[in-house]
């Protein structure tokens, strides 16, 4: 896959993405839901932290919950700088067009989650109870301190476990719970990728 090729599947995903979110924001209050079909829910939910809104103050306990996500936008973009150089190496010398793709899905899904986080704080005041403004006089917070848009939910099931399953039986549960966005799914599918079709991948 060359240069442009793989330009433009990042910007495609990108344009989805924020695209997706923008409409979120400016047309459903926080927890807000859409009933698409039984298995499926807009959603509107905002992540303040990494996968299944987890924070890193979660685990250390003497860092601030400000200080925290500051941390993890500032990771997630060194992340993005080395992913993009992986790519770029990965054009320059010809690998994989599986590869390739992979790492592409993975980057555009990457700088979507980033630009919700470095800059969404500013461009958009609060979603609780009202319908979120964009350009705003005054955004919700400040420059890093964004949270990430959440807004695609899969119920396909909910009900009680049987009490024979070990710790888990007898309580609610619903798959598949976890609710979240465009740049989630090209990055997971990116890793997918790289997971099931490995020797395709990387063969030299």
């Amino acid at each position: 896959m060359s240069f442009k090729k793989a330009t433009i599947l990042i910007i495609l995903i990108l344009l989805i993405d924020q695209i997706s979110k923008i409409y979120i924001k400016t047309h459903f209050t926080l927890n807000e839901k859409l009933e698409v079909f039984s298995w499926f829910q807009i959603a509107f939910v905002e992540n303040e932290g990494m996968a299944w809104g987890t924070k890193i103050s979660d685990f250390v306990s003497f860092i601030s919950d400000r200080t925290a996500k500051v941390s993890l936008t500032i990771f997630r973009i060194l992340a993005v700088v080395g992913i993009g150089y992986w790519l770029h190496k990965s054009i320059i010398h010809k690998r994989s067009r599986t590869l390739i793709f992979a790492v592409s899905l993975i980057l555009a899904g990457a700088l979507g989650n980033i630009i919700d986080s470095v800059f969404y704080g500013v461009i958009f005041d609060s979603s609780a109870g009202q319908v979120a403004t964009f350009l705003p006089e005054q955004g919700y917070d400040s420059l890093f301190h964004g949270k990430v848009v959440d807004m695609l939910h899969f119920p396909m099931w909910s009900g009680v476990l049987p009490s024979w399953i070990p710790y888990y039986g007898g309580t609610y549960f619903t798959f598949f719970d976890p609710v979240f966005n465009i740049a989630d799914m090209a990055i997971s599918t990116g890793i997918g990728i790289l997971i099931f079709f490995n020797k395709r991948a990387f063969h030299v």
